[in-house]
């Protein structure tokens, strides 16, 4: 089941997956930093906190639907925190 959340008037993808709700991390990212760049952002990102560092993922790649209307493979993570 895919759906779009709204945050600050930008659209950001979602997916049902194994019981929880899993964000594209691209649209997070583009909704937060306003970079006009957000997949290059979240690339350099990945390479120096993940891959240089040997953290583990945080992420799966779950296929939602892209901008052509066709369902890609697109790195996403669930809700990780909780404001109480």
């Amino acid at each position: 089941m895919n759906k779009l959340s709204v945050f600050e008037g930008k659209e950001i993808r979602k997916i049902w997956h194994k019981d929880e709700w899993y964000f594209s991390v691209v649209d997070v990212i583009e909704a937060l930093t306003d970079s006009p760049t957000p997949r290059q952002y979240w690339g350099k990102v990945k390479d120096r906190e993940f891959i240089e560092l040997e953290l583990s993922p945080i992420w799966v790649q779950l296929k939602l639907v892209a901008e052509d209307g066709k369902l890609r493979e697109t790195d996403c993570a669930r809700k990780l925190y909780s404001f109480s």
